[in-house]
């Protein structure tokens, strides 16, 4: 039953799939549904793009963002080298979980902090995890909000200069009242000293 519902999964996502890709590839943003809230996304290893993302949120660069990834092995194309504790909380977390990394690699200057650190985190939603395998690179993923307001609930609680504002908005799950919440963030150090800067 789970592989006919993945198969389904797809075939329903196809189509905004391609859309997005499109999309990312030239350098556009989009929003979307995340396994946690409603996102603005771009390729994370474009800079352009990322910018744009600060622009419309009007947010300040010094705020950084973080990035989705479909798997370890992806992650460790963007993290010089990742703490062995990272795959324990990775492992056993029932959250969505982010994680702050030392050293990122290979990723936009300007989605990275001035420390070298980034936060990314290994999505488990099936679209986004289907979309970033896909497309082959991490994608930005931010709150759909202005900055300084209130982060959406779902996707009709988002201002509409948002909306207006992506290039891509994507046509699933926009009906749906989501109870999901913003992810637990942990802050890891190579040798496994860690932080929770949010539960």
């Amino acid at each position: 039953m789970k592989k006919r519902f993945e198969k389904e999964d797809f075939s329903m996502y196809a189509e905004e799939i391609r859309n997005c890709i499109k999309v990312l590839r030239e350098g556009g943003t989009i929003l979307y549904p995340t396994d946690t809230i409603w996102g603005i996304g771009c390729d994370a290893t474009n800079e352009v793009a990322v910018a744009k993302i600060y622009a419309l949120k009007k947010r300040n660069e010094e705020k950084s963002m973080i990035a989705l990834v479909a798997n370890e092995w992806m992650l460790e194309q963007y993290v010089q080298e990742v703490p062995k504790a990272a795959f324990d909380f990775i492992e056993n977390m029932e959250k969505p979980l982010t994680i702050i990394y030392p050293n990122a690699i290979n990723l936009a200057k300007n989605l990275v902090s001035d420390d070298r650190t980034v936060g990314i985190r290994i999505i488990k939603d099936t679209f986004c995890a289907q979309l970033i395998r896909q497309f082959k690179y991490p994608i930005v993923s931010t709150s759909a909000n202005i900055s300084g307001l209130a982060a959406p609930n779902s996707f009709n609680d988002i201002d509409e200069e948002i909306v207006s504002g992506v290039d891509y908005v994507v046509n699933l799950r926009q009906h749906e009242s989501s109870k999901n919440t913003p992810s637990t963030i942990i802050k890891v150090e190579l040798n496994g000293v860690f932080k929770i800067l949010r539960k």
